[in-house]
């Protein structure tokens, strides 16, 4: 049972990036899944949530910015950052039903 993280790098101001937090051992769709990020010298702060209805929450920060959605036939949700500020570079991680974590991976957004 695990999460997989992945899509982090390296992007300059104003691009995307596309984040991919993939569950192994159990079904992904069940459960709310949350993105978390975590800057250098900072504490982790909650990026946005999709609820087992598929119902999102995003954090003011990234409202209009950030979109989380699944996809369940590869039982992965996604975060699609878009205009994205070097106020984003973190490290971000996936959460599923509020206990399990993946590995971090990590957004840079640096001219």
């Amino acid at each position: 049972v695990q999460l997989q993280a992945s899509g982090g790098g390296l992007v300059q101001p104003g691009g995307s990036l596309r984040l991919s937090c993939t569950a192994s051992g159990f079904t992904l769709r069940y459960y709310t899944v949350a993105w978390f990020r975590q800057a250098s010298g900072e504490e982790r702060e909650l990026v946005a949530r999709i609820s087992s209805s598929s119902i999102p929450t995003y954090a003011d920060s990234v409202l209009g910015r950030f979109t989380i959605s699944r996809d369940n036939p590869k039982n992965t949700v996604y975060l699609q950052m878009n205009n994205l500020e070097p106020e984003d570079t973190a490290v971000y991680y996936c959460q599923a039903g509020g206990r399990l974590w993946g590995q971090g991976t990590l957004v840079t957004v640096s001219s």
